[in-house]
């Protein structure tokens, strides 16, 4: 009598392929609209890991058009949900909770780049934003305070999204491609996509302590 256990068993009551997609996909989408509305779910990190898993299925092209896919309309209605829910707020008189939220994570000097760069760049400036780390709320909120038609903000909205899950998904991809276990790719690639994040966040503080620091006077 063998004590070693069954693979082919073992195997069986593992879920299929087929099964994780069933579960994956829906729940992609789901979190990354969360991720659009409210900063606790990392974004680009879920789709740099879905990438990373549609890598090694039994057809990663089609896994990864598809997670692409999701992703990029995902991405598309967190953005317009917000945009409509800050509109609300600059036609009300009392404001709104969402736009607070909006203005809240918005720090003055990225509201005035933001401004400055709408007004030379137009809808253009939202593919940029969603590129950079932290840069798609203060543009956002910039088009709010311009009063931008919620149908030219989503002109915008519309080449940004699956730009931005096009650029995580090749994070993705590459930590796929260098691992051989699909866990060590998602490791790779959420290190990475939270160290792109946070590095902007680090740069600014960086250079407000040097400014602080230059300014006060010598001993």
């Amino acid at each position: 009598m063998t004590v070693l256990p069954d693979l082919t068993e073992l195997a069986r009551s593992l879920p299929s392929e087929s099964a994780q997609q069933a579960v994956g996909y829906p729940s992609l989408f789901v979190l990354v609209v969360l991720g659009s509305l409210v900063p606790v779910v990392p974004t680009g990190a879920l789709v740099s890991s879905a990438a990373v898993v549609a890598v090694h299925q039994s057809t990663p092209a089609l896994s990864l058009l598809v997670v692409f896919a999701v992703a990029s309309l995902a991405a598309f209605l967190g953005d317009v949900v917000l945009y409509w829910l800050g509109r609300r707020g600059v036609r009300s008189k009392n404001g709104s909770r969402w736009l607070t939220r909006i203005h809240d994570r918005a720090a003055p000097e990225r509201l005035a780049q933001a401004e400055a760069r709408l007004t030379e760049h137009g809808v253009a400036v939202l593919v940029v934003s969603r590129l950079i780390p932290a840069g798609r709320i203060p543009v956002m909120l910039a088009c709010l305070l311009a009063r931008m038609p919620m149908r030219r903000f989503a002109r915008g909205a519309g080449p940004a999204a699956p730009a931005w899950a096009g650029t995580y998904q090749l994070i993705g991809i590459l930590g796929g491609s260098l691992f051989r276990e699909p866990w060590e790719g998602v490791a790779a690639a959420v290190l990475l996509t939270i160290t792109i994040s946070i590095a902007p966040s680090l740069r600014r503080r960086l250079r407000s302590r040097r400014r602080t620091a230059s300014s006060e006077p010598a001993g």
